[in-house]
């Protein structure tokens, strides 16, 4: 028999992926506390982002309307794919992948809890104020038609009156999960178009399947705000928003962030 000289360390198999989100959360948390006006900026971009590749999402959901509606979601998922790609290659600030970052952060004492939490929520306002700018400026123009538009109403209230509160929780924590999973993959690769494809994946999995996706939502309610807003039932959104946001924590922050943090080291090995 052959000696088993191997430690407990050599099962860290995630090392360098580990190191770079840290790296990531001691970015974060300076730019939080020293130019917080360029952290607003980049967590609107991300809510920018979104809403206009939501809008390309809804013209491919109503110019292909007709055709098979299986096919028809995974090209809407697929082009969805796009606002992640754009958000993570352009280092913009989405809370949805902070979940994930600031609970490895928060397990490697890089960053306290409340320190991490409020920089989610302020990721999350100026998330929002970055969908609202985008169908503020989209408003006055037709490149919304009737037909988006009813789609548009159509998912929000599927989203909302139509959705319990279980299970759009259980929703959201699939969708974060494979969107981090996707995002936790990639850190591993320095070219763009692997990482992109890694990323990509784990959003046409959450579109494809109707999960829930709190800031994409919020997204779709700052919408209905310019388009259609004695239509929707604003204590239904507020479920949606709350119970959104606490299953994509679970399921980005806990599923992912901090399974794969205790994997990859004891809580206090980066002090030794």
């Amino acid at each position: 028999m052959i000696d088993n000289n191997k430690s407990i360390k050599d099962t860290y198999m995630s090392n360098e992926t580990i190191e770079n989100i840290n790296n990531q959360v001691q970015m974060k948390e300076v730019m939080f506390n020293q130019t917080p006006g360029r952290y607003a900026l980049k967590s609107v971009m991300s809510g920018f982002l979104l809403a206009i590749v939501t809008v390309f999402m809804l013209g491919i959901k109503t110019q292909f309307a007709g055709t098979n509606e299986g096919l028809i979601n995974l090209m809407a998922a697929i082009s969805f794919s796009l606002a992640l790609v754009l958000i993570v290659l352009t280092h913009s600030e989405l809370l949805t992948s902070n979940f994930m970052y600031l609970t490895v952060g928060w397990y490697y004492k890089i960053i306290g809890m409340n320190k991490a939490f409020g920089i989610m929520l302020v990721c999350f306002l100026f998330n929002i104020i970055g969908g609202l700018i985008l169908f503020g400026l989209m408003k006055f123009t037709p490149i919304m038609t009737t037909e988006m538009v009813n789609s548009l109403i159509k998912m929000v209230d599927g989203k909302t009156v139509g959705a319990t509160w279980y299970a759009i929780l259980v929703k959201a924590i699939f969708c974060n999960f494979f969107i981090n999973i996707g995002i936790y993959v990639s850190i591993q690769f320095k070219d763009g178009l692997s990482r992109a494809f890694f990323i990509a994946c784990g959003v046409v999995v959450f579109v494809f399947m109707g999960y829930e996706h709190v800031v994409f939502n919020a997204g779709l309610y700052s919408g209905m705000i310019f388009y259609d807003f004695d239509a929707v039932a604003w204590l239904h959104v507020l479920k949606n928003i709350v119970f959104a946001f606490i299953g994509n924590y679970i399921g980005g922050g806990i599923f992912v962030g901090l399974v794969y943090a205790y994997l990859n080291g004891r809580r206090d090995s980066l002090s030794n």
